[in-house]
């Protein structure tokens, strides 16, 4: 090797040492992430952040991958922020995840294992009295005084004995800070008595509700009734079948889906939110197009005065957040203060109920959507309506056929096929449309007699979100199979999507 290489060769290995410092720098930081968050008892986190972490090693400190440095970060993005959350929630969909099952099964015995009936003639006040960098807890009412305590949150045993009454002791809100250690502190009475802290002001006897005899098995101590774990409902269960809560986190297979097929209660308003949901979905695509593309032949008569100030108008309720729009037309729909119902009482003597009756609430999402939907519309048509031929309209105009029919036979067929791709894609949008349902109706007026919470507004999306979030029991794996289904129907779609906009180029392509 010549002088000339070698010294080539040294200035591209100096050149690597920024690159490779800060890959090994952002290796370790995902590194260190990953531990922390497997000894949080997130190991699943834990595991996506050393994938990444191997990942940007491998690619940014070798040579060998250097083409995969520019699709790896697009690549890495992918997969955590749409394949892995996808997966999860199918994965949820699978469990019995709710607010009831929330916990790991070993942290549900420690849950029931930590309650305990405190006994009412064993309860008095406390105090706690400072000494040094430790503490003394004294119970006036029988004249006991700890032995020094730490009290920072460890397991902490004294014994109490007869003494006089401290000479300082901490204020109530000094002492309510030392909480944690005094809920971790026991205390012996000279006549065995053990004390424990059973609130922001008393200590007392606290009887174990629950005693553990295996991993699988406890008794309740109030009856001696034995409980054993159930690993296919994620419950501690008597005999009789009673179920004790929390519960912890099991895979339940297709119950969930069988409960949406079989239930009554959730099948029956699941199917009436689907209908509505196609409903809304393709009414809202309807009439957003046809209202969005009459505006648009109206701004191409060429007679037309003040085009663009009527161009600027129109698109107004494009350029304003829709948050903003759905707010303004709630206030609008108000049924006692609304705008709109103070003019049609005015005029006609009429109130309508926007809100409480299920078919104006229907109607009335249906307006706003519209208004928010065809100014979209509205400039794709003008797009389109220009690339129409003039010399089509001539001929059509020439051999007697009127502005009407040769809208119809020859204008709408020649836009339509580049327009189907766009109408499939905002169906697609709309039914998934969580946004407007919950800041206009919140899925309201509720559908009686369901075993679940809907509403005769709600969508699919605003359903599982309720279901999810806003249910007192939050049954996040009913909620994740719905999502499966909604995905299902939306994969659909989209795919139907893919299959229009490849046989509209298949029709534009040159012959």
């Amino acid at each position: 090797m010549t002088a000339l290489d070698q010294a080539h060769d040294g200035g591209r290995s100096a050149a690597q040492w920024p690159r490779l410092a800060l890959t090994g720098l952002v290796t370790l930081a995902l590194l260190w992430g990953a531990f922390h968050l497997y000894q949080l008892q997130q190991p699943l986190f834990g595991l996506i952040l050393l994938a990444l972490a191997c990942g940007i090693a491998v690619v940014f400190g070798s040579n060998r991958f250097y083409g995969a440095r520019f699709i790896f970060p697009g690549v890495a993005a992918v997969l955590i922020f749409i394949a892995f959350p996808v997966i999860y929630t199918i994965w949820i969909g699978f469990t019995n995840y709710s607010s009831f099952n929330l916990l790991s099964k070993p942290r549900t015995v420690e849950v029931l294992l930590s309650r305990g009936t405190v006994d009412p003639d064993t309860e008095e006040p406390f105090a706690v009295a400072p000494e040094g960098d430790l503490y003394r807890v004294w119970l006036p009412e029988s004249g006991l005084l700890s032995e020094p305590l730490a009290l920072d949150g460890s397991e902490e045993n004294a014994a109490l004995a007869p003494a006089d009454a401290p000479a300082a002791l901490l204020e109530r809100r000094d002492a309510i800070a030392l909480r944690s250690g005094l809920g971790a502190a026991t205390l012996t009475a000279p006549d065995g008595t053990v004390l424990m802290n059973a609130g922001l002001r008393t200590f007392a006897s606290v009887q174990p509700d629950y005693e553990l005899l295996d991993p699988d098995t406890l008794r309740r101590t109030s009856d001696g009734a034995l409980l054993t774990a159930n690993p296919r409902t994620g419950f501690f269960e008597t005999e009789a079948g009673e179920r004790v809560p929390p519960g912890w986190r099991v895979t339940v297979g297709w119950q969930n889906f069988e409960r949406i097929l079989t239930n009554e209660g959730i099948r029956g308003p699941m199917v009436s939110i689907f209908v509505w949901t196609v409903l809304f979905a393709g009414g809202t695509v309807v009439f957003a197009f046809g209202l969005g593309l009459l505006l648009a032949v109206i701004l191409q008569w060429e007679h037309l005065r003040f085009k663009a100030v009527y161009r600027v108008l129109l698109i107004l309720p494009y350029a304003v957040p829709a948050f903003i729009s759905i707010l303004v037309f709630r206030g609008i729909f108000n049924q006692n203060f609304g705008e709109l119902n103070l003019i049609l009482e005015a005029l006609f003597g009429l109130r309508p109920h926007w809100f409480t009756d299920a078919t104006l609430a229907r109607v009335m999402i249906l307006i706003v959507n519209v208004w928010l939907g065809y100014p979209y519309m509205m400039l794709l048509a003008m797009g389109f309506l220009q690339a129409v031929p003039a010399d089509h309209k001539k001929a059509a105009a020439l051999e007697g056929a009127s502005s009407v029919r040769t809208f119809f036979s020859i204008t709408l067929p020649q836009i339509l096929p580049p327009f189907l791709p766009l109408l499939i894609a905002a169906f697609a949008f709309n039914f998934n449309n969580l946004m407007l349902i919950l800041l206009l109706t919140r899925g309201q007026p509720d559908i009686p007699g369901t075993a679940i919470p809907a509403g005769k507004t709600d969508i699919l999306a605003s359903f599982t979100y309720r279901l999810a979030f806003n249910d007192s029991s939050q049954q996040f794996g009913l909620a994740g199979a719905i999502t499966l289904i909604i995905f299902v129907i939306v994969g659909a779609v989209s795919y139907a999507n893919f299959v229009a906009m490849r046989r509209a180029a298949a029709r534009r392509a040159p012959q």
